[in-house]
């Protein structure tokens, strides 16, 4: 199951921040079809925000054919965003677990963490740029 962690210094409004973070569990494969997604009562308790916050977050995912609403039951994973090969996912998952916890005893914060990881990502993306990092 997941659970939501919101960024109170986010720009992202609070109800899109649940959505990407449904989004990157189905990508993962944390979240596969069938699975229920936590009530909506239980969301809005545990991160102190309006209910109709988590619910404008599970109508983004219906509409965009993620998520299905049962009236009584909840809403549940209809679609998956897991690529293919996520075999594979699990082993490089485990090595940036490791690597974020050297990160974390070298000093860095979340912020270093994440400008670090956005900054190295851009520079993968250069062209001109050698793309193997081994």
């Amino acid at each position: 199951m997941i659970e939501f962690v919101l960024d109170g210094r986010s720009r992202v409004a609070t109800y899109m921040q649940l959505v990407v973070q449904v989004k990157q569990a189905l990508r993962v494969g944390l979240l596969r079809p069938g699975d229920r997604l936590p009530r909506v009562r239980e969301v809005a308790q545990t991160l102190a925000i309006n209910p109709n916050t988590v619910l404008k977050a599970y109508r983004e995912l219906e509409l965009e054919g993620l998520a299905e609403g049962r009236p009584g039951v909840g809403t549940f994973v209809v679609e998956t965003l897991a690529a293919p090969s996520l075999a594979g996912h699990a082993e490089l998952r485990e090595g940036l677990v490791a690597w974020l916890r050297r990160a974390r005893a070298a000093g860095l914060g979340h912020e270093d963490i994440a400008a670090l990881i956005d900054t190295t990502m851009r520079a993968g993306q250069d062209p001109s740029l050698p793309q193997d990092v081994s």
